[in-house]
Parts: structure tokens; C-alpha cells; sequence
């Protein structure tokens, strides 16, 4: 099998040949190294200034593939294998498919995560590639190949392999020989390859796992979510896996909530609207045929530093994680080491919680099971070291009831919440929260609608399709002093974000103290 990957020199990459840098792999030699399926080579047939080539050549070893696998020929040799023959006989070794993009993994691990030390600005900024893979299964024709990766930015050539070019009459095979031509980031160019490969296929060499869903969806980053074709990625890259692809489809569902609007005010959202998750079942079900945790180091409001120069511009971190600081740092004040994470979604404020032994009992609630699954992948619950593991308890239940479950936790937590409650059912959440549930301190953020100005909102414009509604901060207060003056708590209203002389802090702050 053979990919050619060709940079021409552009303002980003002065010398073409520094494209060796970025693959980490050096022009001046041959390289060769071993992967489950046979030897792997890289070569660079170009190395000039102006044009630089890298080739990653696989040389297949058909009985490697199945060598100590005995009675698993059915599922894990080449698909359309009996088991026997069809395990060593095959066109897996000529044509382009998983075992290329397993291979392109292994061997470029570094720039598909798109990391160089020593040209980091040619490896964050898009580049004048020339991609050619001379055989590739396209079962679909070549307006798959189009349908595929023309969304991303490529320009597409997939030309039709004939049978036997001797009897032109026989027609064309299922296998194209494709030309991606686009100036794109080296990392996402293989990133692309890595998912689309297979996918062009529809078949892969080995037994897809639970871990499948991570690698979709880490190598997706950024174009996935919103791909036209999403769904049938999604399901061909998974072998239509029923359960694999509809928890991948959850999670994109959730990035593209998070990019929905221009601005990135939507990253701000902790809950998951419950018709956005469950649009993810309509999604799967129509087209299926008759799956990161936040860090110790994450959870900090330093601003970072740009540059070198010691006057370099200084730049917060994301609001949403300023916020989840904010909210640990208030639950650390109290001294909580129970916490309700209430209308979790995703768990992004989860991950902050059990990165702090502190906090020895973590719960988080939602009303949507979807979500609560979501939680569970991006948690790595399944992974989780046990001590970790035994901190930790998914519930489903409505905010808007009672529920025993919910009661003697040292602190709740309602991050982003509130605003996705219809204004009528916000006295049921106050009685159930604060009433039944009755924590010894609760900690509400929610956005200040004052604030939307600066993100360029017009008048009456929420940040998120799904809120409904957004206080000023007079609102806001009067809201937490009733609550706080009903239930015997006292509160102190904060916020979060840079502060602004008109309009206040973008995220608003209120810590209930019973």
C-alpha cells in the first residue's frame, strides 16, 4: 500500500523540506518500521526546497495478520473471509484501507496530534499539500471520495480504476485512484485520512471494540461534528455498531452545540438540552440498515502567556474553565467534600471534581440518560482507577421533583443550569434544591444577559438556542436573595470573567450558605 504526502512551499513553510520536522521523520534516510500487519516505510522520492515528497509504503504481511488467532478468521481476517483461504488470499495488501491508516497512526503518531518543538508555527498553520493514494476501495463510486472530503477543504480527484485496462468493455472496478490537492494543517490532512480511509472501504481488518468510538471522535476534533456526511463516517468507521455509533453520535451532537454561533459564548454550557441529545436516537435509528476528563492542571484561572518577550500579551483561559475554578474553588471555601453536580450533561465539571481528592463522594444528576452515557465515555469510566471509580455515582432524575437520593450532600452545584429551566417550573427547582435536598451550600452560575453586547448579540438574543432566558444582574440578585430569604440561606453574589465597567462579568456567581 502507498500514500504520498507532497508540501509545496508557501509563506508558512518557507522550505518544503522542513515537512521532515513536522512528520518527524528526516528526508536524508529510509526509514522502516514494524506494525502488526508487516513493515511500514517512509521515503522521501522529492527533498527540495520549493517541493518536498514523504511516501509511506506498507508492505503487508497477509499470514502475520492472522498468525496466533486461531478460529477468529471469521471476524478479525479481511471481511468476505471464510476463515480459511480467503484469511491469505485477499486484496488487503494492495489497496489503501485500515491497515494504511492503522500503519499512518502508528508511524505519525506525533504530527496527527499536531505537535513539532522545533517548527511549531509551520505545524499550527495551514499548508499547500498534494495527497495521492494510487489504489483505494470506494464502494460508492467516486462522488463518495467527493462527498467525503470536499467538505474539508480538499480538492478532490478520484479517478476510476478499470477491471482490466486490455478490455476497456468490462467497466470499472470499485477501486479509484484518488488526489486531494488543499491548503490544510499537516495534522488534520492526516487526521482526515486516518477516519476517511476506512471509511471509503466500509470494511475494516480488525474487531471493533468500545475503544473505536475514542478514536473517531479524538481524530474528529474540529470537522466531524460538522460534516454533512457525519452519520455514515460514523457508522462505516464503526462497522455499524448499533451502540458504538449512537454514542458517537452523542458526543459530536454535544461539539456541535458547543460551535454553534460565531462567538464562543455556546462553549459556556454545562447542561445538555435534553431534544439535542435525544435527536441523536432519530439520527441513528434512520440511519442504521434493516465513544476528556478535566485535569488538576485545567482547573486554574492564570491567564497564559503569548510570545516570548517578558511584556507579552497575557490571555485568559476560556471562560469555561475560568468558571469550573471558580465553582471549585467556592466548594473548596466551604470546605465540601459531598457534591451534587446537578444538570451534569457532559461532565465537564466532574472531571475538575474528581481530579481534587478533597471531594471524596461526587454525584452527578441529569435528567437525560443520553447525557449521563455521554459522561460516562468522556469520563473514561470504564478505565477509571477504582479508588477514582468508587467517588463517583451517575444519577437520572428531574430537577424539578423531589428525590431522597439528592439529600445530606455538603454542596450542590447548579453550573449553567437554571436558564434552561422554563421561568414557570424555576419555583419546583428552588423547592427541590433548596427545600428537600436542603445542601449546606449551593453554588449557581448562569449567564449575564448584560454581558451579550460585547459578544456582538443583538437585543433579545440569547447565547443559546436552548435557554430560556438570561438575567441582568439586578434579576438575577432579586432571584437569589427570595430563595435565600424562603429557605434560611445567605448569599453573596459574584461573577466570572473579565469584569467590565457597563455591563459586569459575563457569567454570573451566587454562593448559598445555609
Amino acid at each position: 500500500m502507498l500514500l504520498t504526502i507532497t508540501a509545496s512551499a508557501n509563506e508558512a513553510l518557507p522550505d518544503a523540506t522542513d515537512l521532515g520536522y513536522l512528520l518527524h521523520k528526516h528526508p536524508g534516510r529510509a526509514q522502516s518500521f514494524g506494525v502488526a500487519s508487516g513493515t511500514v516505510h517512509v521515503v522521501y522520492p522529492e527533498a527540495a526546497a520549493a517541493r518536498c515528497t514523504a511516501a509511506l509504503v506498507l508492505e503487508v504481511d497477509p499470514v502475520a495478520l492472522v498468525r496466533g488467532r486461531p478460529g477468529s478468521g471469521r471476524r478479525r481476517s479481511a471481511p468476505g473471509g471464510d476463515g480459511t483461504l480467503a484469511q491469505y488470499v485477499n486484496d488487503r495488501p494492495y489497496a489503501a484501507g485500515s491497515l494504511l491508516a492503522v500503519a499512518l497512526g502508528q508511524v505519525f503518531r506525533t504530527a496527527l496530534a499536531g505537535r513539532c518543538d522545533l517548527r511549531p508555527d509551520a505545524a499550527a498553520a495551514p499548508l499547500v499539500l498534494e495527497v495521492t493514494v494510487p489504489v483505494v476501495p470506494c464502494r460508492g463510486g467516486a462522488d463518495l471520495a467527493e462527498r467525503l472530503f470536499a467538505p474539508l477543504g480538499w480538492t478532490v480527484e478520484a479517478r476510476p480504476l478499470p477491471l482490466d485496462e486490455e478490455f476497456p468493455e468490462w467497466g470499472d472496478s470499485r477501486y479509484v485512484a484518488l488526489r486531494l490537492t488543499g491548503t490544510v494543517r499537516l495534522a488534520e490532512a492526516l487526521n482526515h485520512l486516518y477516519v476517511l480511509l476506512p471509511v471509503l472501504d466500509d470494511a475494516k481488518h480488525y474487531w471493533v471494540a468500545a475503544d473505536e468510538v475514542d478514536k473517531l471522535v479524538r481524530a474528529g476534533t474540529g470537522w466531524l461534528a460538522t460534516h454533512p456526511e457525519r452519520g455514515l463516517i460514523t457508522r462505516r468507521y464503526l462497522r455499524r455498531r448499533h451502540a458504538f455509533v449512537r454514542t458517537a453520535l452523542q458526543q459530536l451532537a454535544i461539539e456541535r452545540l458547543a460551535d454553534a454561533d460565531d462567538t464562543d459564548v455556546d462553549d459556556v454550557d454545562n447542561a445538555v438540552p435534553v431534544e439535542e441529545v435525544a435527536e441523536v436516537e432519530e439520527v441513528t435509528a434512520s440511519e442504521e440498515p434493516a465513544a476528556e476528563a478535566v485535569t488538576p492542571e485545567d482547573v486554574t484561572t492564570e491567564a497564559v502567556t503569548t510570545g516570548d518577550a517578558p511584556d507579552a500579551e497575557r490571555v485568559p483561559p476560556p471562560l469555561a474553565k475560568q468558571r469550573i475554578a471558580a465553582v471549585v474553588d467556592a466548594l473548596r471555601t466551604a470546605g465540601a467534600s459531598s457534591v451534587l453536580d446537578l444538570g451534569c450533561g457532559e461532565g465537564a465539571l466532574l472531571g475538575a471534581l474528581l481530579a481534587d481528592r478533597s471531594f471524596t463522594r461526587v454525584v452527578g444528576a441529569d435528567v437525560s440518560y443520553l447525557a449521563l452515557q455521554v459522561a460516562a465515555r468522556r469520563l473514561r469510566l470504564d478505565r477509571m482507577p477504582e479508588r477514582t471509580r468508587d467517588r463517583l455515582e451517575l444519577v437520572q432524575t428531574a430537577l424539578t421533583y423531589r428525590d431522597a437520593r439528592l439529600a445530606g450532600f455538603d454542596a450542590a452545584v447548579l453550573m449553567e443550569v437554571v436558564e434552561h429551566v422554563d421561568p414557570p417550573r424555576l419555583p419546583a427547582l428552588e423547592a427541590a434544591v433548596f427545600g428537600a435536598a436542603r445542601p449546606r451550600t449551593v453554588v449557581v452560575t448562569t449567564p449575564n444577559v448584560e454581558w451579550n453586547v460585547r459578544y456582538g448579540l443583538e437585543p433579545g438574543h440569547l447565547r443559546h438556542r436552548d435557554h430560556r432566558f438570561e438575567w441582568t444582574r439586578e434579576e438575577f440578585r432579586h432571584w437569589a436573595d427570595g430563595v435565600a430569604q424562603r429557605h434560611g440561606y445567605a448569599v453573596t453574589v459574584t461573577g466570572v470573567g473579565q469584569d467590565d465597567e457597563e455591563v459586569g462579568r459575563p457569567t454570573q456567581l451566587g454562593v448559598f450558605a445555609r
